[in-house]
């Protein structure tokens, strides 16, 4: 048995994990799974007064233990990683696109003036900065709306919390996951847009190409059960929140759609799509220090863990 120590992930963006830890399909590829807290002593509060990313600690919470040694490997959104990586101290990289795509939405009060994205234009939308919910708010946006009216202020990761600050009227609006998004529609929010998001592994060297290959096999069978039955998984969503959350704890299965999970099989970043996001990532003032996006990954580990995974 090999030991891998990932730093903790919720469904909405480590779900076919969560279903290959606890159906022991780690451990028929010999890899034993420990858990880091990574949200241990991480603020949640709304700062409406820091309105970009430029100064903010990237490793606030994803990556936080990687960097501390404390872990091997961590999943987060794909722009905010190739943001960490940029930036690590422990010669981390990106070994590839995690199994998930995340459903994100930016939704607004029941009381709200705002019903299309347009109407978005300089208010105040929440968002923990290098987190998917952060970058996919710019990318839905800057369609229907010029940068500069685009107004973006620090919050929470953790959907709860920026829901909760939404309701107060602390912003004006914000982005969530599931299940937050059901709740917030349930408590009468309105959904202006929506996407999916890709996300991707970083890891450090002390991951190998056979480790990884091992931990993606894994994945891909949780993938497999999943999409045989994505029902069945559904419970994973309100599970995890519902002993400190009594609102998602109430919520039943039948009020998650379905339709907003959607998982396939791990995968290598397609070099186009890698050189379009570094790209956009540099329109919007990030990855100064990055001649390349190859820096960025780890090719050699990356190519030779998928290949053996196939």
């Amino acid at each position: 048995m090999k030991k891998l120590v990932l730093e903790t992930t919720a469904p909405f963006q480590g779900l076919p994990e969560l279903v290959a830890y606890d159906e022991g399909l780690f451990a028929k590829e010999s890899l034993e799974i420990e858990w880091a807290d990574r949200e241990a002593g991480v603020e949640k509060k709304v700062d409406v007064n820091i309105t970009t990313p430029k100064g903010v600690n990237p490793f606030t919470s994803h990556g936080k233990l990687l960097e501390q040694g404390k872990a091997d490997m961590y999943n987060a959104c794909e722009w905010g990683n190739y943001c960490r990586v940029q930036d690590t101290g422990r010669s981390s990289r990106q070994l590839g696109r995690r199994a998930i795509v995340a459903y994100s939405a930016i939704v607004v009060p029941p009381d709200s003036p705002v019903y299309t994205p347009q109407q978005l234009a300089n208010k105040t939308i929440g968002v923990p900065f290098y987190f998917g919910t952060h970058y996919i708010a710019l990318h839905m946006l800057e369609g229907f709306l010029p940068r500069d009216m685009i107004k973006l202020c620090r919050a929470p990761n953790g959907s709860r919390y920026r829901l909760d600050a939404m309701m107060k009227g602390e912003i004006d609006a914000t982005t969530l996951t599931e299940p937050h998004v059901t709740l917030a529609e349930k408590k009468g929010c309105r959904v202006i847009c929506s996407s999916l998001f890709h996300g991707t592994e970083v890891a450090s060297d002390r991951v190998d190409a056979e480790t990884y290959a091992a931990f993606n096999r894994a994945v891909r069978e949780a993938v497999r059960r999943i999409n045989a039955n994505k029902k069945a998984y559904m419970h994973y969503f309100i599970d995890y929140y519902a002993k400190k959350d009594p609102e998602v704890a109430a919520l039943k299965v039948e009020d998650l759609r379905e339709s907003r999970l959607v998982v396939c099989d791990p995968a290598p970043i397609p070099a186009d799509e890698m050189q379009r996001t570094y790209d956009w990532l540099k329109s919007w003032g990030m990855l100064e220090e990055t001649a390349s996006p190859l820096q960025l990954i780890n090719a050699q580990v990356q190519q030779r863990a998928h290949q053996a995974a196939e």
